[in-house]
């Protein structure tokens, strides 16, 4: 049975996972990733081979589905 490598839980389920990732200068939305996810502490992860397909998807080797606009704040200038 497959355990968290953050909280050690042993409640893995199997997801679908949207993830935003920063590549070069730029935003990049991928859906539907499939990931192992913690039910406890609700950590991520993913196999060597999705984690491959993903970085070739963001560096360009993949057509864009569609296309979202989407707000972007920065915590740093938003100190009170």
């Amino acid at each position: 049975m497959a355990e968290c490598s953050v909280c050690n839980a042993r409640e893995i389920r199997e997801e679908s996972v949207d993830e935003v990732f920063h590549v070069d200068d730029r935003w990049v939305l991928v859906g539907g990733i499939p990931a192992s996810v913690c039910g406890r502490c609700g950590e991520q992860s993913f196999s060597r081979e999705t984690a491959e397909k993903v970085r070739q998807m963001v560096q360009g080797e993949a057509e864009a589905t569609t296309f979202v606009s989407m707000q972007v704040y920065d915590f740093a200038s938003s100190a009170s």
